[in-house]
């Protein structure tokens, strides 16, 4: 069942295939996050600190609803991933055309829902008045754009489940060049504020995944000779929605923690908003890449349980483990050096309090990356077996730790509180996915080793 530019995952050094696999993706994310990067500097820059903390305050909106469109298409790309480990190229049509189905019905239902409800979510957070107005149309034209969010993320992850995960990360690359552009044109030029840099967002990525799905269209055979594959299969939908739905509540349940932390940074006023959302941006920038080597082992460990090849996906565990966390240490480094220049990038040279804030921020957070690339190893294994629903009991942790992280914040510890509730979160989702992954795995390995006797 191989097509251009797909990779075999089934075969070969784990660790260099996982690297190999996961390189693009990776590349693609770091761009895709400079990009985001140079948004919130424009944003801060061209229009002022209470526009940047306007779009800061949305972050955990955005966290829970595009985070659920995300994890859902997720989600829909793991049966596609095991039907290319079990050489099923008519599961894979069948899967695809109905992950299609489900994402037009998805579009319509999450982009009326929450276009609606975007003011009466902000003022519920405690959204500062000075920055409501803007908070509300940047989030607005966001949520108009969740049926390109969807587009993007549903085709990308099916070209990435089919082992190609080079073409996805070149259209992602060339319309985040052309978002940057965009985000300039609206902002400056034409005066559109915060709505404008919204729009830019919206435009690329319904392009970049306008781009992905004519490539497996007209330059790959995986949609070759689908004729009746194209309808609707009440079984193929099913497993569909079992395993893409979890993975879509599981962002949401952990955006859920966002959002109370997020209520508990607005309590401290518009410069702990802006130096988190300054600090917040900049640590993205470099855990990305972990959630990219974690896509990586969700199409690998995916692959592997289509081909039943249960002691690859534990040796792809060790490896994912040795990526992730010598990027930790590369990171952590670059940080320590680098965080008062790129909080002033960010904020310009007179950043006063928010600046202060953004860089204790960064150095209380960034000791502690090897929690968070270690659970994109171990919950994206999970995620690839199949097992979604325990993702989502992984997303309560997350839930749990910013809720306590916010709690924190107001009560006791201030703005040290918001800076460690992200590392909280991650270390009690991690516990329970190592627990799940062990013993899943072991299970396989026994049924496996049962059937062979």
């Amino acid at each position: 069942m191989a097509s251009q530019g797909t990779m075999d995952l089934t075969q070969g050094r784990p660790i260099r295939q996982i690297l190999l696999f996961s390189l693009p993706l990776v590349a693609g994310t770091l761009f895709q996050q400079l990009y985001s990067f140079v948004d919130t500097a424009m944003v801060g820059r061209l229009i002022g600190e209470n526009a940047l903390a306007a779009v800061g305050t949305t972050y955990s909106l955005n966290f829970v609803v595009l985070g659920f469109v995300q994890g859902a298409c997720v989600g829909f790309g793991i049966p596609l991933a095991q039907s290319m480990g079990a050489k099923d190229a008519e599961a894979f049509k069948r899967y695809f055309w109905n992950g299609i189905w489900l994402c037009t019905i998805l579009s319509a239902v999450m982009t009326a829902g929450t276009f609606v409800l975007a003011d009466p979510l902000l003022r519920l957070i405690q959204t500062p008045a000075e920055i409501l107005g803007d908070a509300t149309r940047y989030i607005q034209v966001i949520f108009l754009g969740i049926p390109a969010t969807i587009l993007y993320n549903f085709c990308a992850g099916a070209l990435r489940a089919a082992g190609d995960s080079r073409r996805p990360t070149i259209f992602l690359l060339a319309t985040c060049a052309l978002n940057i552009l965009l985000d300039y044109l609206f902002i400056a030029p034409l005066g559109m504020g915060v709505a404008g840099a919204a729009l830019a967002t919206v435009i690329s990525q319904g392009l970049s995944g306008l781009l992905n799905l004519l490539w497996m269209v007209f330059k790959t055979d995986l949609l070759n000779d689908c004729g009746g594959l194209r309808g609707f299969s009440v079984p193929h939908a099913g497993k569909l929605c079992r395993i893409g739905l979890p993975m879509g509540f599981e962002y949401c349940v952990s955006g859920l923690g966002a959002v109370i932390m997020q209520s508990a940074i607005n309590s401290l006023g518009t410069a702990a908003i802006a130096g988190q959302t300054c600090g917040e941006k900049i640590r993205q920038m470099f855990t990305l890449p972990m959630e990219s080597v974690g896509m990586g082992i969700a199409t690998y460990a995916g692959q592997n349980d289509g081909a039943r090849r249960y002691d690859r996906i534990k040796q792809g565990i060790g490896a994912g483990l040795v990526i992730q966390w010598s990027y930790c240490i590369a990171a952590w480094i670059v940080i320590y050096f680098g965080k008062g220049f790129f909080t002033q990038i960010v904020l310009g040279p007179n950043g006063g309090e928010a600046a202060a804030l953004s860089v204790e921020y960064l150095s209380i957070i960034s000791c502690l990356f090897f929690i968070h690339g270690a659970l994109m190893i171990m919950r994206n294994t999970l995620q690839g077996m199949g097992y979604s629903v325990h993702a989502v009991l992984s997303g309560v942790g997350e839930l749990l730790g910013r809720a306590l992280g916010g709690w924190m914040a107001v009560k006791w510890l201030g703005f040290v509180g918001i800076s460690l509730a992200n590392p909280l979160a991650w270390g009690l989702a991690l516990l329970y996915c190592i627990c799940m992954v062990t013993h899943f795995l072991r299970k396989r390995l026994r049924e496996q080793e049962a059937e062979a006797q």
